[in-house]
């Protein structure tokens, strides 16, 4: 029997880094960066106003004996003038936020500080020097990394990519993941049922999580139980798959599909992984394609995912903490394990506390459903009484 460790190790090392691809900024969203990003021009790229106001000499906006001045306004710069003409002494110039400040000037006197005079203006009060400038280059200088390589690209990081000039990105490709659900006794939810029938979710819940993950989900249609007719459906859509995904067919009983047909080519390897749920894996190629083969249960099919298939897909997407964040918790009742295989049991966390969702059940998925978090239980822990310390993994973003 693997450890979850060790089953971690083999699937990593079948999916290599994804190759890299430019891509339109637009289409860059939620991508990672593979090279880095160099800045075009400065940010800012000129000195300017931080605020709507009064640009001048802070030595002349105060009176002799420090009260209000009152000073002609030369000329008015809004945002986008570049005829900036240079402050002539004991003037100021009109001046909008963003707008390229005049040379001579060394402060802003914000709007709000003064009488809002066109052809005069008044000066109340006059700020420190300084004030209310934003200097040449002082976000960012040219030719200095805007981005590194790894990046996530979020909403910021684009904005960013677009001040800088850029107009086309370096990214990971998304991996190409099919996905495909197997067993004679799964109907398409919509169709009526007949007894011993189940509607198929695992391909939905795969897919989705797939799609969380970075990559580009394709469903397969479920295939009964047949051995020649599983190989050949899979055969026709590997070649332009980075991964295969199945979900059912790997246990130990008689009609395990999965197992039987990838057992007679001899490049995937089934077998035990000391844990539950989820104990029965797989993992492999075939044509030269990583496959992975997962429970067919459906609570067993996303942990399978969560703990092998997703830090696996992220990591090959150039992501260096592939993992869920983790974070520690107290029981908010007590628990039991069994011995020799690590737990992950669904949970609730909230401030700090979690709750457990359900039983240990394989099949519970409504419970699935409002869980936010896997409580993670050691092997060699067997019960834990409330208000014990766990560690629990945060999946609301999968769930919600």
């Amino acid at each position: 029997m693997r450890t979850v460790e060790e089953h971690q190790a083999v699937v990593n090392a079948l999916l290599p880094a994804m190759p890299e691809e430019v891509v339109a900024l637009a289409e860059a969203h939620g991508r990672l960066l593979a090279r880095d990003v160099v800045a075009q021009v400065p940010l800012p790229g000129f000195d300017n106003s931080a605020m709507d106001g009064y640009a001048g000499r802070w030595a002349e906006l105060a009176g002799a004996d420090g009260g209000p001045v009152r000073l002609p306004v030369a000329e008015d710069v809004p945002a986008g003038r570049g005829d900036v003409v240079p402050l002539a002494p004991g003037t100021v110039h009109r001046i909008m936020t963003g707008a390229p400040l005049p040379p001579g000037a060394d402060v802003v006197v914000p709007v709000e500080l003064t009488d809002g005079g066109t052809d005069v203006v008044e000066v109340r009060d006059r700020p420190p020097v300084g004030s209310h400038l934003r200097g040449a280059g002082e976000d960012i200088a040219a030719g200095t990394v805007a981005l590194s390589a790894g990046s996530p690209l979020g909403a910021a990081q684009l904005g960013l990519a677009a001040a800088v000039g850029v107009t086309e990105l370096t990214v990971r490709r998304r991996p190409r993941v099919l996905v495909l659900s197997t067993g004679s006794e799964l109907v398409a939810p919509g169709e009526p049922l007949a007894r011993g029938q189940i509607y198929e979710s695992n391909s939905v819940l795969l897919a989705a999580a797939v799609e969380e993950a970075g990559g580009i989900p394709r469903r397969l249609h479920f295939v009964p139980d047949d051995v020649d007719q599983f190989l050949t459906t899979v055969r026709a859509e590997l070649a332009t798959a980075d991964l295969l995904i199945t979900s059912g067919g790997v246990s130990a009983g008689a009609y395990e599909v999965v197992k039987d047909a990838f057992r007679s080519l001899g490049t995937v390897e089934f077998g035990k992984v000391g844990m539950q749920p989820g104990g029965p894996q797989g993992a492999g190629t075939v044509d030269g394609v990583p496959v992975i083969t997962l429970p067919g249960n459906p609570v067993s099919a996303f942990v399978s995912f969560e703990v092998f298939v997703r830090p696996a897909l992220r990591r090959a997407l150039g992501h260096a903490f592939p993992d869920r964040l983790r974070a520690p918790a107290r029981l908010t009742g007590a628990l039991r394990s069994p011995a020799g295989k690590r737990q992950f049991l669904r949970g609730r966390y909230d401030g700090g506390e979690v709750s457990q969702v359900g039983g240990p059940g394989s099949h519970l998925v409504a419970h699935l459903a409002r869980a936010n978090c896997l409580v993670v239980v050691p092997e060699d822990v067997t019960e834990l009484p409330a208000g014990a310390a766990v560690d629990v993994v945060l999946i609301e973003g999968a769930l919600q």
